[in-house]
């Protein structure tokens, strides 16, 4: 048979990056399967077990393995004379915390290291396999850095790595940077003198914002997304970070508490195209009508949780720029609804593919004028039980109403009073079977819901049974507490 080209097959064998035991297989296959399987799977820190770390010490140059031996630290390593491959040179994710985490693990199994040095051997075996990082890697693409919990307190980790000679090579092309504001700020400064086409940056905000990390930000010339989470910290240091923001970005992440940030600050973040806020420890944003006459003509998607705008604000701010959004997640963990708002979607909203929103069981005009209003809708997560449409109502009402919805959430905020009955179900699926495509049914719940669709075995009969005929393409039972249903909750 024929060898596949290299890229080919590398192109091939990504679809197994996250199936570790078939990927590792493929290393018995042939020196191509091997050597592109292996890269693979030494590409993120985050997959390193502790055999792989003790190979990593074994690889460790003689000047770091005297550092150990002289803090008497021995680590037992593979008996090889001459490695296959340069593993460390394949890491283009370096997750600080997992190698302090793995390493305490390695070392409590040996007997040379005593209890008591376990915190100082682990610091200083980190930095010694951090530097062979530096040294062997030519062009890593993720760090992450964050306090780490160990010896039961929040550790800060060493920073000291940034200083080395070859992390200037190894990072000037680092593409995304995850980390807290509570990191030395040398390590920002360093950074920023180094690497200028950070693409992602998640940060978490407590206490303090060193002007370091604000120079940090404000020195990157392609950043497109940023995950900001705020907590403990003045609003005039948030507002000064999210100022730095440069308007390259695309998709921006708010989190934490309203209280403490000002909407101002992203007033010139003009080419958005995806805005998420999720802010706690109240009901209401305070500040949300500062973007209600913003125009932010690429915005695609709005992601709205917890605390919710005054509808008012948000009716206006639609008005402005509901003509481009594709997607619209409103509030659905504080069950808040308003139904000036869903009329308000229905007319300023004409494109969304997705939609998650709350209807009263007493609105259901409300729905069918959004279905025919948003006549592209692709995707709809709707809430059910108790004030809310009840399932058979919310079914029928899609079936007739929107003939391109291809996936249905039926997300009960609550229990409905009456169980759906089977031939109600069939009902609707019968008067429906030849004028609509086939189409992805979920039924999202908390574990104390008893009338759900899924609770009733005749139901459940019914919905096999229009899975085999193909009209629903999968049927789906999940709950709240792991919902991650392919279109919602996307990770930015």
């Amino acid at each position: 048979m024929p060898q596949l080209p290299a890229d080919c097959l590398s192109e091939i064998l990504e679809y197994l990056a996250d199936d570790k035991p078939t990927l590792q297989s493929c290393i018995l296959v042939n020196r191509l399967w091997c050597e592109i399987s292996v890269r693979i799977l030494w590409r993120n820190v985050w997959n390193y077990s502790t055999k792989n770390f003790r190979t990593l010490v074994a690889h460790l140059p003689n000047e770091s393995k005297e550092v150990l031996h002289k803090n008497g630290i021995y680590i037992s390593t593979p008996t090889f004379k001459f490695p296959i491959f340069n593993y460390a040179s394949f890491c283009k994710v370096l997750l600080i915390e997992q190698v302090y985490y793995k390493l305490w693990f390695l070392l409590k199994t040996q007997q040379s290291v005593l209890s008591q040095n376990l915190k100082v051997s682990t610091n200083i075996t980190a930095q010694e396999i951090i530097k062979l990082f530096l040294k062997q890697v030519p062009s890593l693409k993720r760090l992450k850095i964050s306090k780490i919990w160990q010896f039961s307190s929040w550790q800060t980790p060493d920073t000291n790595f940034i200083f080395h000679p070859k992390a200037k090579d190894c990072l000037k092309n680092l593409s995304e940077l995850h980390c807290t504001s509570s990191i030395s700020p040398a390590f920002f400064y360093q950074l920023s003198q180094i690497s200028y086409n950070i693409i992602k940056l998640n940060i978490t905000i407590k206490n303090d914002v060193p002007n370091e990390l604000v120079n940090l930000i404000s020195s990157q010339k392609r950043l497109k997304c940023a995950n900001v989470g705020m907590y403990n910290v003045s609003t005039d240091f948030t507002n000064l970070l999210l100022r730095k923001l440069p308007n390259t970005l695309t998709k921006l992440n708010l989190y934490g508490r309203i209280d403490i940030v000002s909407l101002s600050s992203i007033n010139n973040l003009t080419n958005l195209r995806i805005l998420q806020l999720k802010f706690v420890y109240c009901k209401w944003f305070k500040n949300f009508e500062i973007l209600e006459n913003i125009i932010f003509s690429q915005l695609q998607i709005l992601k709205i949780f917890s605390a919710c705008p005054k509808c008012e604000s948000l009716i206006k701010f639609l008005k402005n720029n509901g003509k481009n959004l594709r997607e619209f997640y409103f509030c659905e963990d504080s069950g808040y609804s308003n139904n000036s708002l869903n009329l308000a979607i229905a007319s300023f909203c004409p494109a969304l593919k997705r939609l998650s929103t709350g209807i009263k069981n007493d609105e259901l005009r409300t729905f069918e004028i959004i279905l025919g209003g948003c006549q592209y809708l692709e995707g709809i997560k709707i809430w059910c039980g108790d004030s809310y449409l009840n399932d058979k109502e919310a079914l029928e009402a899609v079936m007739k109403y929107s003939k391109n919805i291809s996936e249905i959430v039926l997300d009960y905020q609550d229990d409905v009073q009456t169980r759906m009955l089977p031939e109600d179900l069939e009902s609707i699926f019968t008067r429906n079977i030849l004028q609509r495509r086939s189409f992805l049914l979920v039924v999202n719940n908390y574990f104390d819901i008893t009338n759900g669709l899924d609770k009733d075995e005749e139901n459940m009969r019914i919905i096999r049974k229009y899975v085999k005929l193909g009209v629903i393409k999968r049927f789906r039972v999940t709950s709240h507490d792991n919902f991650t249903f392919n279109f919602f909750y996307k990770v930015i």
